[in-house]
């Protein structure tokens, strides 16, 4: 078990006065038996009401208008959580596709999370899966070398990919970040029909080398028969265990997006997001990234993701 302080900003400054800024928000832990929420305190800038509610995937989500005119939009999330997942997870390795396709049948959400996307570059997805592919495999097994061919093929790289590019464009880049690798990753396992689904949240490894620390992060759940979901980190090609805080679940990014929404105004803005987590031995983690965005008009969209000075996505 570890226990992680979690501090995370995200503020917005506008050149001039804004109005009827109204946003979601999914940086609630999300509820499992992995994780439990010691304390959780939230604000935002004119102590705004925010409406909660689980959305389909089961994320704990807030909506909130900010109607008057502003120039600043702050929101503070200041999270303490303990993780209690095991290091040494119990993985079945066993469980093969004929268990697998029993439990898919007559469960609508993980028929909807079997199926892949319509991309271009398919046939290079096709050959990817048929790599790592074997019937005698247990689905842990095709899981585990999936994660390791994306992080011995793709190059981590900062900065060359944004919120909005597609797994056609990451396939041509051969690199991005780890979002970028949580969505080739989706597309690959859902080509083999093995449901699984997109993960927000933190990594804390508390500087041990891995990808990722101190920022919102994305990894990969799957769904191992006999035993249900496995999260998988194929940024840094570990299995998901303690070091890992989840917030979000859902098909796509755009599910688990921690904050987004619009405002009406003509307006320049500019994003900070400011990231720092605590650990038990007293250590501190700390981020700063300076976003740039772009001039937004009238009712033009916000789609404000913390992370990546340059494209505001997912580390």
């Amino acid at each position: 078990m570890s226990i992680f302080k979690i501090h995370h900003i995200t503020k917005y400054e506008y050149e001039r006065p804004v109005k009827e800024s109204i946003n979601e928000i999914k940086i609630f832990p999300y509820k499992c038996n992995e994780q439990e929420i010691l304390s959780h305190d939230f604000t935002i800038t004119g102590n705004t009401y925010i409406q909660l509610f689980t959305d389909y995937w089961g994320n704990k989500t807030g909506v909130f208008n900010l109607l008057a005119p502003h120039k600043e939009l702050l929101i503070e999330s200041k999270l303490m959580v303990r993780t209690t997942a095991s290091a040494q997870l119990k993985i079945n390795f066993h469980s093969g596709w004929q268990e697998l396709q029993k439990e898919v049948n007559g469960n609508l959400q993980l028929i909807e999370l079997a199926a892949p996307e319509k991309i271009e570059l398919q046939a290079e997805i096709d050959m990817i899966a048929a790599t790592i592919f074997n019937n005698s495999k247990s689905i842990a097994s095709v899981v585990e070398l999936c994660s390791e061919y994306i992080f011995k093929y793709f190059k981590y790289i900062k900065g060359i990919t944004t919120i909005e590019t597609t797994v056609d464009e990451i396939l041509a880049h051969h690199a991005g970040v780890c979002q970028d690798f949580a969505h080739l990753m989706l597309q690959i396992l859902r080509t083999l029909k093995i449901p699984s689904r997109y993960v927000s949240g933190y990594i804390c490894p508390n500087k041990n080398g891995m990808r990722g620390e101190g920022a919102t992060h994305a990894w990969v759940e799957a769904w191992i028969p006999q035993y249900g979901w496995a999260g998988i980190d194929t940024t840094n090609n570990v299995w998901v265990t303690n070091n890992h805080v989840k917030l979000a679940v859902g098909r796509h990014f755009s599910d688990c997006s921690p904050i987004k929404g619009t405002f009406k105004g003509p307006a320049k803005q500019k994003l900070s997001v400011y990231v720092s987590v605590g650990y038990e031995d007293g250590q501190i983690f700390e981020e700063m990234n300076n976003v740039q965005m772009e001039t937004q008009t009238k009712e033009a969209k916000e789609e404000l993701v913390p992370e990546n000075v340059a494209a505001q996505q997912q580390q």
